[in-house]
């Protein structure tokens, strides 16, 4: 028998070699959590820190642990896994894992039908990681690997066009591919809605309910627009209870965070707010590059490195269009029966490209630009009103009328209803103030203000 303080330091140098093996929300999910406490001639036995990750290492690493064992110690061991309550627990574990498969005789919806609705491109094997949406992409892949067990509900929020679609069915893939039994539903906001309606009009809302509260993951996308609609909102909140109660994974994407949704009920808002809340940046450059490569290398396409780079520059606003602008030159290319250079580039997307010339920024136009956002109406700007929802938004406009144009704060006051310069000094300082805190709230604040310069 080893000595306790030789057990962990063997285990310890396993951990360090396993850990750049495998992605940080797998090993953070199931290994780093465990150890090892005795060690014989011939085998180890390793704790777990409940039953259901117990089967889960049994039946996925017991290979990597022991191939990684013999690198460290030059000698083979057979692995055991228990856990600290391990005749407690397994009962409960096997009870969980029924439930948790567990099909429902009336649900609707089957596995053929939800691979059906997903794009066959969409999986973490054709997603870019960069530092814009690397949290994200590590999240995801922790939820599917472990449905339920990771994070409960997943909010993934960021712009049109960044990959918010590509990580939610990439999800949905992983765990059909990985759990052939689960049930899993991927579906937009105004699906949800629109069936909802169609049932209520054939007084089939008996069925519908059965269809979404019976499965094991819910995907909804966009779903900011059940917002102002009572009747969705109303049935998507029992809905969302009954999977969370039931233990079931609920993944849901949004171009805004829970809070900064207009006209959604609290009790919602709370409730996307339980689990984990991630963004998703716009690329850097050097992910840019990395996602027109990969885009080129799944096409078969054969694109000099400067084209790539001239792309990359040019196009700063979404991966839709980066990869749409790639297929243009690739097209014009085509047609034209020219080879692929920079120049033919340069003259395929003149037509897209943003004007050199930058944007005229008034206090009017970022009045427009603010209430857009927030769901407010323009006269709000200038109203008396001293409610929270308005006021807020209205200094916001206040502080980047002060921070985007030359006025003065005695003529930004006036173009917000006469107020006192006194009153847009206070706006500006406690906007600067959260900007400075809140890092959420700062990202918010620069797309307003990419708003306002591009449109």
């Amino acid at each position: 028998m080893f000595e306790k303080e030789r057990i962990s330091i063997i285990w310890e140098e396993t951990l360090k070699i396993i850990k750049s093996k495998l992605s940080k929300p797998s090993f953070d999910t199931w290994l780093k959590s465990t150890e090892a406490i005795s060690i014989d001639e011939n085998q180890i036995i390793v704790q777990a820190p409940n039953e259901f990750s117990r089967e889960w290492l049994e039946a996925r690493y017991v290979e990597l642990i022991k191939d990684t064992l013999y690198q460290v110690t030059q000698k083979e061991f057979d692995v055991k896994f228990v856990t600290p309550q391990s005749k407690d627990n397994l009962q409960e574990s096997h009870q969980y894992r029924q439930n948790f498969f567990k099909k429902n005789p009336d649900d609707q919806t089957n596995t053929s039908s939800t691979i059906s609705s997903l794009n066959p491109k969409y999986t973490f094997d054709t997603f870019v990681v960069g530092n814009s949406n690397r949290f994200a992409h590590a999240a995801s892949l922790a939820v599917a690997e472990a449905p339920a067990k990771a994070y409960n509900p997943l909010f993934i929020y960021g712009d049109v066009g960044l990959g918010k679609t590509h990580l939610m069915q990439a999800i949905g893939h992983y765990i059909l591919n990985h759990y052939p039994e689960m049930n899993v539903v991927y579906i937009s906001s105004e699906t949800f809605t629109n069936e909802l309606i169609n049932a209520i009009r054939d007084d089939k809302t008996t069925e519908f309910r059965n269809k979404y509260r019976n499965i094991d993951v819910l995907l909804v996308d966009d779903i900011q627009f059940v917002a102002g609609k009572e009747r969705t909102q109303e049935e998507f909140f029992h809905t969302f209870n009954a999977l969370h109660e039931a233990n079931k994974q609920i993944i849901l994407s949004s171009d805004r965070p829970p809070k900064e949704i207009p006209t959604l009920e609290d009790r919602l808002r709370s409730r996307f707010e339980w689990g984990l809340i991630t963004d998703i940046q716009k690329p850097d450059f050097e992910t840019r590059m990395a996602i027109l490569r990969k885009k080129a290398n799944l096409e078969n396409l054969q694109i000099p490195d400067d084209v790539i780079a001239y792309i990359a520059k040019q196009i700063k606003s979404n991966i839709r269009e980066l990869e749409g602008a790639l297929i243009r030159v690739v097209a014009y290319s085509s047609l034209t029966n020219k080879r692929i250079t920079k120049e033919l580039a340069q003259d395929a997307l003149k037509d897209i490209l943003p004007a050199a010339k930058p944007r005229e920024i008034s206090i009017r136009l970022i009045q427009e630009v603010v209430t857009e956002y927030y769901g407010l109406k323009l006269k709000d700007m200038t109203s008396k009103s001293r409610i929270q929802s308005i006021a807020f938004p209205r200094q916001v406009a206040m502080y980047l009328s002060r921070e985007l144009t030359d006025a003065s704060l005695p003529q930004i006051g006036e173009e917000f209803g006469g107020r006192d310069h006194t009153t847009v000094i206070h706006a500006h300082n406690k906007i600067a103030e959260k900007i400075e805190k809140d890092s959420s709230f700062r990202n918010t604040i620069n797309k307003i203000i990419e708003k306002i310069k591009n449109g």
